[in-house]
């Protein structure tokens, strides 16, 4: 799968952010935009639909937040594999150095906020 992972943040301090309508607008089954910086994080839209591939952060926790869809989150540490199913209103943190995946069966809308540095494909 192609993913389309788009790192300059589009929106300013102060400028209005439309959530909805670049999530209406996006027609990439698996697409990711940089919204802004909040001081040393930064909050991404994502639109997904399939399977994104397992990786880690070293260095950075990931908070996912469903914002419309299904979102299955996938995780592989010491107590085990498995998948949290997260639905619109729901979210979940990943803390840094878990391998996890996510995956959507459906066109699913996520916020994303992550330190700065985070690298979304993975260390």
């Amino acid at each position: 799968m192609t993913y389309d992972i788009r790192m300059e943040e589009k929106f300013a301090p102060l400028e209005l952010i439309d959530a909805g309508r670049l999530a209406d607008d996006c027609k990439e089954p698996w697409w990711n935009q940089s919204l802004c910086r909040i001081n040393d994080s930064v909050a991404r839209l994502g639109v997904l639909c399939g399977e994104f591939h397992w990786h880690k952060h070293d260095r950075e926790d990931e908070l996912f937040f469903v914002l419309d869809g299904e979102l299955l989150l996938d995780l592989r540490d010491e107590a085990g594999d498995r998948t949290h199913a997260l639905g619109p209103r729901q979210g979940m943190v990943v803390p840094r150095g878990v391998v996890h995946r996510t995956r959507a069966p459906s066109r699913t809308v996520v916020l994303m906020v992550e330190a700065a540095t985070v690298v979304p494909t993975g260390d």
